[in-house]
């Protein structure tokens, strides 16, 4: 069976997953979640005529009709119940935030004007209209409509317009616990001593490190031999305690690889092996019996990493029932061509200084060389047999 395309694995990634259970979190707890339920405005908003700048409220009828110097007869601050405005003659000092005084209907700012023996003056080629900043009651939005709408990512402007609906707590989707396993008896952590043939653990460090910017929180690292047997226990427990699998390493077709055969062994559906791209051809994904996503990413770090942005991260959100947008666009800085191995490419780019939204192609030597990586905005996809001019548009997916 040929390998399936970029497209293909990250439909096919998307058609067997479910979201996660929505659970309530207090409201200060769910920065970064996708909202489950719609919220809907608790009263209007702004819930009165509000005075939007520091100032005297004033009738602009009287401003019109000469009066040029209002007494002052009161304050109203933010938070105060009002006092009226009662005489055309008079004014009340505003400011911002509070209700806009009842018979008042415009707010002189404070800088445009003077005050001397408790009355303010307006110069004389000053115009006040009706409602001058003032923002009117239910402008934003009207009691009762829809605030925010269910699958909606919580960010800080999401949450305060949350605070405002009135709601204490709000339906999430649960966390997903993420158990990250590199296998390799190859392996050692930094900090213990190695011998010449070994090599530090590293793609692990970089998989969680990316989940955490992605505000992933619920992870568990693991490491474990080459030993099938090994394997086996380990993945058992993590398929009992997870919600999702990312491995690195023992995926490809070597006597060592046991990754495979181990996860079809323990009940994991294989939804398939391998996708016709450069690097991470190897490409492992499958659910486990009780819906866990299992993503068995190639060893390679380069491999690992661009696997992870650009199948493991959508599907994370996915689980979180948020709906992922179509890859940003940027304009390649350097002509490329077509490439000859009939492979979608996945190649690193760096910013162009002073052009945001321009990158240069940045090689490495193999998806070995993950120090390659230091400093670039991530990958732009390349489709099998195109060649690219200086100026052309194509996808780009970011580390973080």
């Amino acid at each position: 069976m040929a390998p399936l395309t970029p497209a293909e694995a990250s439909n096919a990634i998307e058609a067997s997953l479910q979201p996660l259970p929505p659970e309530h979190v207090p409201l200060a707890a769910a920065a970064g979640r996708v909202l489950r339920e719609d919220l809907y405005a608790e009263r209007d908003q702004p819930p009165f005529d509000r005075v939007a700048m520091d100032g005297i409220a004033v009738r602009s009828a009287a401003v019109e009709q000469g009066y040029r110097s209002f007494r002052i007869t009161g304050v109203v601050a933010a938070g105060a119940r009002p006092s009226a405005l009662t005489d055309a003659q008079t004014c009340l000092e505003a400011m911002t935030g509070a209700v806009l005084p009842p018979g008042a209907d415009a707010i002189v700012p404070v800088e445009a004007i003077t005050v001397a023996n408790n009355t303010a003056t307006l110069p004389a080629d000053i115009s006040v209209t009706p409602w001058m900043n003032v923002h009117r009651r239910g402008l934003d939005a009207t009691s009762g409509s829809l605030t925010l709408a269910r699958g909606t990512r919580l960010r800080g402007p999401e949450l305060a317009a949350a605070a405002s609906t009135g709601c204490a707590t709000v339906a999430v989707t649960r966390e997903p616990r993420i158990a990250v396993i590199s296998t390799g008896d190859e392996l050692v952590p930094p900090g213990e001593p190695l011998e010449d043939w070994q090599i530090r653990r590293s793609n692990a460090y970089g998989i969680i490190a990316s989940l955490r910017t992605h505000g992933y929180g619920e992870l568990t690292d693991d490491h474990v031999r080459d030993d099938p047997a090994v394997i086996a226990r380990a993945l058992e427990t993590h398929l009992a305690a997870n919600d999702v699998l990312i491995l690195s390493g023992g995926v490809s077709a070597g006597r060592f690889d046991h990754v495979p055969g181990v996860l079809a062994a323990l009940g994991v559906r294989k939804v398939f092996h391998k996708v016709a791209q450069r690097p991470g051809k190897p490409f492992w994904f499958g659910v486990g019996p009780t819906g866990q996503a299992v993503f068995a990413l190639p060893g390679n770090p380069v491999s690992t990493l661009v696997c992870l942005v650009r199948y493991a991260l959508p599907a994370l959100a996915r689980l979180g029932a948020a709906t992922p947008g179509p890859p940003a666009t940027v304009t390649l800085d350097t002509a490329q061509a077509a490439a000859r191995h009939g492979l979608t490419s996945f190649l690193p780019v760096k910013p162009v200084i002073g052009h945001p939204n321009r990158v240069r192609i940045h090689a490495t030597q193999g998806s070995g060389d993950f120090t390659a990586l230091i400093g670039t905005l991530g990958f732009v996809e390349l489709a099998p047999g195109h060649s690219y001019d200086v100026g052309a548009l194509v996808p780009v997916y970011t580390w973080g």
